[in-house]
């Protein structure tokens, strides 16, 4: 009989559509064990911020998104000017031409993964960000400074996933067998591990791309987790949707762009399914938020946030549904993590400016002429 835990505590924002969600996945054929994150949210057909176990794969437990994950890049600046830096950001709608000379493609060691060229350095959208941070809490120094952090220095913090990639795998899974589990586990997985490597090297193109418009160099990853993927772990499919592993790692657990995000040492055992959380986690859907956000905000009050940092947004509607008023509490995720023994926190990030989708075309353009311009100095740097 396959078996749910929820850990949160009694006091936490956990809607009865999730938890219903995680019963419906538990009756699924094969199934072992439902591990349900604080950040725990409905999503299309199976539960977001939960780890799931079966001796059957599923692909839509891990669903389209495969491979989306948080980085955390260190980057060295003179100044952290948020007004002035927003302003550099490039234009990260924009793919990267693999014919072009783009200093970003000093990073890429080896074969793009999959071939797959369309969208590589691009963020996405929904909750996708690309963020510049700063370390503010330090609440274990030792572990932090074997990471090479202290309080004050800036970081990237990047969110996105394998874009087309990933749906393109779901949906061949799914024109055929819907949400049944895969006929073919191995040709699936070989797939999936694709999508994740491809999604590992976007967030590192996506940290270059950055680092290279706001004067400085590119960085490797302190931190690299994925939160939607599938393994095989103590021969059962460990599938997490929207949970980062757990198992003695280093994770950074997103806030919302007007919260700090939690560097974490998670420590989760096989009752958590060997997860954390992964993010806040939305309390309200994408539709409430933008109505609610309406009556409440205008547009210019969400571009500034509580913390003092800026938005680069756009996308109007964007700004609304991803208001940090639509997601739980952060610190009450992260307490629960504490309370059940799954993470000890590191040290928090306090954002500065954070990246959601390019500015409308009819705003100055500061921004791309000064990238390329930056790019045009660096000629002969590009692509090994």
């Amino acid at each position: 009989m396959s078996t749910v835990t929820v850990f949160a505590s009694p006091t936490s924002w956990i809607e009865s559509d999730a938890v219903a969600q995680c019963h419906q996945v538990a009756a699924l054929d094969g199934m072992v064990h439902v591990a349900g994150m604080p950040d725990l949210h409905p999503g299309k057909g199976a539960p977001i911020g939960a780890a799931m176990t079966s001796t059957v794969l599923y692909p839509f437990l891990v669903g389209s998104d495969i491979g989306c994950g948080i980085a955390v890049f260190p980057i060295k600046l003179k100044r952290a000017v948020p007004e002035k830096l927003a302003a550099r950001f490039p234009d990260l709608d924009r793919a990267l031409d693999p014919e072009d000379d783009d200093p970003a493609w000093s990073v890429l060691k080896g074969d793009i993964p999959a071939g797959y060229v369309e969208g590589l350095g691009t963020v996405g959208r929904g909750n996708h960000f690309v963020e510049l941070a700063r370390i503010g809490t330090v609440f274990e120094p030792e572990h932090a400074s074997r990471l090479g952090l202290a309080a004050g220095d800036l970081v990237l913090v990047v969110h996105s996933g394998s874009r087309g990639l990933g749906e393109r795998i779901l949906r061949a899974h799914t024109e055929v067998h819907g949400a049944g589990p895969a006929q073919d586990p191995a040709a699936y997985l070989a797939a999936h591990d694709d999508a994740v490597r491809w999604g590992s090297l976007n967030r590192r193109l996506l940290a270059a791309r950055v680092a290279y418009a706001l004067g400085a160099e590119p960085t490797e990853p302190l931190v690299d987790q994925c939160h939607n993927l599938v393994e095989v772990r103590d021969g059962v499919y460990l599938h997490r949707k929207g949970a980062a592993p757990g198992d003695g790692r280093d994770v950074l657990i997103a806030g919302t762009r007007g919260t700090p995000s939690y560097l974490v040492a998670a420590h989760a055992g096989p009752e958590a399914n060997h997860s954390v959380a992964h993010g806040a986690g939305r309390k309200m859907s994408r539709a409430d938020a933008l109505r609610r956000g309406r009556a409440k905000h205008t547009v210019e009050e969400l571009r500034r946030t509580p913390v003092g940092s800026l938005v680069v947004c756009g996308d109007r509607q964007l700004l609304f549904e991803e208001a940090p008023s639509a997601y739980k509490r952060i610190e009450q995720v992260i307490d629960d993590l504490v309370e059940h023994d799954l993470a000890t926190p590191v040290a928090t990030t306090v954002p500065l400016v954070t990246y959601k989708t390019a500015e409308l075309a009819d705003t100055p353009r500061r921004d791309h002429r000064g990238h390329r311009d930056h790019r045009d100095q660096r000629r002969g740097r590009g692509r090994p």
